[in-house]
């Protein structure tokens, strides 16, 4: 990604963090305790998580990881960004109370990482268009 662009989008990134995730840190704590108290299942997400990925979509920071070919290969969704520049972003993110909080609302953290490339690069257009919107 060309400097300037990196630059703005760092700044969307930053705006991100503290109108969605720092106002929302403890309501994310509390829900996730909730979920938790409900039973084991890996597929109940807090609902702040549903409501913030909504956003992070909105806000073109969803699926940052994607390395650059990737992201051509998907037809540029996901970050394009070099894996320099992706550190940058992760560093923004962890400055979250909970360090995964950001990461998971735009959806960069385990195990979507690695899920989002295999979509990238052998998925289906339908595929691609649920899930690497961007």
């Amino acid at each position: 990604m060309e400097a300037k662009q990196f630059e703005t989008l760092k700044e969307t990134l930053w705006d991100f963090m503290k109108t969605e995730i720092y106002p929302n840190e403890l309501l994310h704590i509390q829900q996730v305790r909730e979920v938790r108290a409900k039973g084991p299942s890996q597929w109940r997400q807090p609902p702040i998580i549903v409501e913030l990925r909504e956003k992070a979509k909105a806000r073109g920071l969803w699926n940052l990881f994607l390395p650059v070919d990737s992201a051509k290969l998907a037809g540029r969704r996901g970050g394009g960004l070099t894996n320099l520049q992706y550190a940058e972003c992760c560093e923004i993110m962890g400055t979250a109370n909970h360090a995964e909080f950001a990461a998971e609302a735009c959806n960069c953290a385990s195990p979507d990482t690695g899920n989002m490339e295999v979509l990238a690069r052998f998925g289906t257009e339908e595929q691609k268009k649920q899930w690497l919107a961007g």
